[in-house]
């Protein structure tokens, strides 16, 4: 175990210098990618490839085209589903017009479209289903792109780990990486960690984190569609592509809770799950709840909570007990109260959109050739949504060491449309839950 992964082995200082902070930045005008020589009047096109055309890889494609007073160009678009590409295209289109120069030789469909991308980029934005982003990464890395990858950056202990280890080379190469926890990028959400470090509320000795929700999209098998094909429209529903919500979604505030205490957890423990709601006439593998308890170095315990059930309350913040006080955070506040209910510091400056910044950013560090590289807490923070995972499906203890070091690999490397998936419905159309008690961690590819 290196100490990229040792929670035991990482400070605050060191875990807060991985953030990859570069300021707000934005770009000037004579600026030049690095490499490149300087043009007389204007910077060089910055060319954009765009891997994975759903919602949000076209919300990031959409943002890093409106970075302000840089000269970006999207170039280059791939999609496993024409029908997804084409959408994006007509919307990124109509919103950027000039900036969206993707003729059709430049359009590519199919699980191999990514290869074809990076011939037409500097910049790659990785939007695919999360089970192929270790992979994506890896190649877009090995090609010499600079990286935003949207969270969470793997599915399993495998990807964890080649996900750190591809890190490693992206700094020897220079390159650029940021990962789309947006709440590192949200004004108030970095004013709030300087006031946790000034010690507002004290040393914090717990936490509690919740994505608690609605139910989750689901897209019904079309005609003709085999078993991959399904599976891979449908990815969210599938473990070996998303991970379960608690990875997919939930990650965002587990990501603050590592962020915030400055360490990884050692362990997972008491994990509870299931399947209370979802259809059985829409088969799925995932569950619908998951709550964990997080116990990290220093006797600090993390409470986390998720679940997508309709008609339930809505909670998506996080929540610090300190030795003086509560620190309350969501997207929109963030507030320190001591235990009497006085206010002992609030944000009230402006708070600009994250997912713009993190844009703003990453072309900063490219065009000013500034170190940025948010891979390495996307693959701690990711594992750690994977580590609950791992102890609500088996229902016993997580070790994080055990855990990481395991032959733990749900995503195969290589997916064809003729490829058996690693689950497959039984005779009723229905998939097998992971039965705590039952579940086995290891290899199932």
């Amino acid at each position: 175990m290196n100490n990229e992964t040792n929670p035991s082995h990482i400070s605050r200082r060191e875990m807060l210098a991985r953030t990859g902070v570069v300021g707000a930045g934005l770009l000037a005008s004579n600026l030049v990618l690095p490499g490149r020589a300087k043009a007389a009047a204007a910077p060089d096109i910055l060319r954009v490839g765009l891997i994975g055309c759903g919602g949000r890889g076209t919300g990031a494609a959409n943002q890093t085209l409106s970075v302000p007073n840089s000269y970006v160009r999207l170039a280059a678009m791939g999609d496993a589903h024409e029908d997804r590409l084409n959408q994006s295209f007509a919307s990124l289109k109509k919103a950027h017009d000039d900036k969206v120069d993707v003729p059709d030789d430049r359009k590519f469909v199919g699980l191999d479209a990514y290869e074809k991308v990076f011939e037409h980029c500097d910049v790659v934005i990785l939007a695919t289903p999360p089970g192929f982003r270790p992979f994506h990464f890896e190649a877009a890395v090995k090609a010499g792109k600079h990286v935003f990858m949207e969270k969470p950056v793997c599915v399993d202990s495998y990807g964890a780990r080649l996900v750190t280890e591809v890190a490693k080379m992206a700094d020897e190469k220079k390159l650029k990486v940021v990962v789309g926890l947006q709440r590192r990028y949200q004004t108030s959400y970095r004013e709030a960690l300087k006031k946790v470090q000034e010690g507002v509320i004290g040393d914090i000795i717990s936490g509690h984190v919740y994505w608690n929700g609605g139910a989750i999209w689901y897209r019904d098998r079309k005609p003709g569609q085999n078993e991959m094909q399904f599976q891979v429209y449908n990815w969210y529903h599938f473990n070996w592509l998303c991970g379960d919500h608690i990875n997919e979604q939930h990650v965002h505030n587990i990501d603050v809770a590592n962020w915030f205490i400055g360490a990884n957890p050692t362990e997972a423990s008491s994990g509870l799950g299931g399947r209370q709601v979802r259809n059985p006439e829409k088969p799925s593998e995932i569950y619908d709840h998951h709550a964990i308890e997080y116990r990290y170095p220093g006797g600090i315990m993390v409470s986390s909570q998720c679940r997508q059930i309709n008609g339930s309350k809505g909670e998506v913040r996080e929540e610090f007990h300190g030795t003086k006080g509560v620190l309350n955070l969501h997207p929109g506040f963030a507030e320190a109260k001591d235990y009497k209910g006085n206010v002992l510091w609030k944000f009230t400056g402006e708070n600009p959109d994250p997912y713009q910044i993190e844009h703003n950013e990453l072309h900063a560090a490219i065009r000013e050739d500034k170190a940025v590289n948010n891979a390495y807490y996307g693959a701690t923070s990711t594992f750690t949504a994977v580590l609950g995972r791992c102890s609500d499906y088996t229902g016993q203890p997580a070790n994080w060491n055990e855990i990481w070091k395991l032959d733990y690999r749900t995503m195969p490397e290589k997916v064809t449309w003729d490829s058996k998936p690693p689950t497959m419905p039984g005779k009723d159309g229905q998939y097998l839950l992971p039965t705590p008690g039952q579940y086995k961690m290891k290899s199932t590819v």
